[in-house]
């Protein structure tokens, strides 16, 4: 397994001074700097005999390679690659194959590796993985990798109002952001919320949350006034599948926690029950220990997102070869001399639009693909 730190060579001089404390098992210690026990005990070892020199990256490449092209294989192989420089690895092996039957060829990426040798390929700019909304992400490996997010019911104070506690929490420390009785579900009160918990603790990779309000509506794509935000700052929303809140499961579990300790019974109003969820927060981080955690607390281990809130939100820049349209204040999209309802909630902002075959094309927000665009029928589909 990989080290996690960037500067691996400090990461396993800090393992050697822990394990030397004796203050955690080897287990425990290689789960902490996430590597194996294996390279737990390989290290310690090469330390032993090697002093500081084993702290320094090693090459990993194999002494011996039975997959080496022959040099005669490579004068064939680049011959015909010059040849037919529009062709890539597995054409020219079809095509070398057919003309000469029985010729022992290397792998396609090893043909494609020799090529990049030799500069026979064209670097192209690596293209950003678009994702369509609604796939939960998978579990997070780092603070601030994905935070969840949800509300927690609505219950009535002694009083007789309403309060509807919004939580935000980190999902790899557990560590809770927010815990605030809002008087609904109301897109004003979550976003101020937000706002208070972006500028604190700076921004997620993605925020992960149901399909309610203010989380999503029956717009295109599900996007809600919050959703817009968020990946106007570069925040991906996940949604996790209907009927299934196990896929936010640390988030329920902590919801269990935070009733048993601040709803029974509920205060009399609403300042006294933010009082509660205040405390309930500061034990929860602070305080107890976490089982998920090893019994550490979520607040020593999380850290502050380096991802600022920006003050102003910078326009979104599509490729080169999209189509660049604003959508009128209706939330109309004219294109190719025809006019299509997208959403109010896109009233002004920029679209990019892509064709991926003849006639069909993909509607983008920022990196957020949005819709299909069939020309044929002039329809749009998820």
């Amino acid at each position: 397994m990989p080290w996690r730190a960037t500067d691996a060579e400090k990461e396993r001089l800090r393992f050697i001074a822990k394990a030397q404390e004796g203050l955690y098992r080897m287990g425990e210690l290689c789960e902490r700097f996430g590597i194996s026990r294996q390279a737990g005990y390989t290290l310690l070892q090469r330390y032993e005999r090697e002093g500081v020199a084993a702290l320094r990256e090693r090459s990993r490449a194999p002494k011996s390679s039975p997959q080496r092209i022959s040099e005669p294989m490579q004068a064939v192989l680049l011959q015909a690659r010059r040849e037919h420089p529009g062709w890539g690895p597995r054409t020219v092996l079809a095509h070398l194959d057919r003309r000469q039957p029985g010729l022992a060829l290397p792998a396609a990426s090893t043909v494609g590796d020799l090529y990049v040798r030799h500069g026979l390929v064209e670097p192209r700019p690596r293209r950003r993985r678009w994702r369509h909304p609604g796939r939960a992400a998978g579990a997070a490996s780092a603070p601030n990798e994905v935070w969840t997010t949800d509300f927690k019911g609505q219950f009535r104070l002694g009083d007789g109002r309403l309060c509807y506690p919004l939580t935000v929490a980190d999902a790899h420390t557990r560590y809770l952001l927010a815990c605030d009785g809002l008087s609904s579900t109301a897109h004003s009160g979550a976003r101020g919320v937000f706002e208070h918990v972006f500028r604190t603790y700076g921004l997620p990779a993605v925020i992960r949350s149901d399909n309610g309000a203010p989380f999503s509506t029956q717009a295109i794509a599900g996007l809600s006034q919050l959703s817009v935000w968020w990946t106007k700052l570069g925040i991906r929303h996940d949604r996790i599948e209907r009927g299934h809140p196990e896929q936010n499961g640390s988030h329920e579990r902590m919801h269990r926690t935070l009733k048993q300790a601040t709803l029974r019974p509920a205060a009399a109003h609403g300042s006294e029950q933010q009082e509660r969820f205040d405390s309930f927060r500061a034990e929860f981080n602070d305080e107890r220990p976490h089982h998920a955690l090893q019994m550490e607390t979520p607040g020593s281990l999380y850290m502050r997102s380096v991802r600022e809130l920006p003050e102003r939100i910078a326009a979104p820049e599509y490729p080169a070869h999209y189509q660049v349209r604003r959508l009128r204040k209706n939330g109309i999209l004219y294109f190719r001399d025809r006019s299509m309802f997208v959403s109010e909630l896109l009233m002004g902002e920029l679209v990019g639009v892509e064709e991926i075959e003849d006639g069909v094309w993909s509607l983008y927000f920022y990196d957020l693909l949005l819709a299909r665009l069939d020309e044929r029928t002039w329809t749009l589909s998820s």
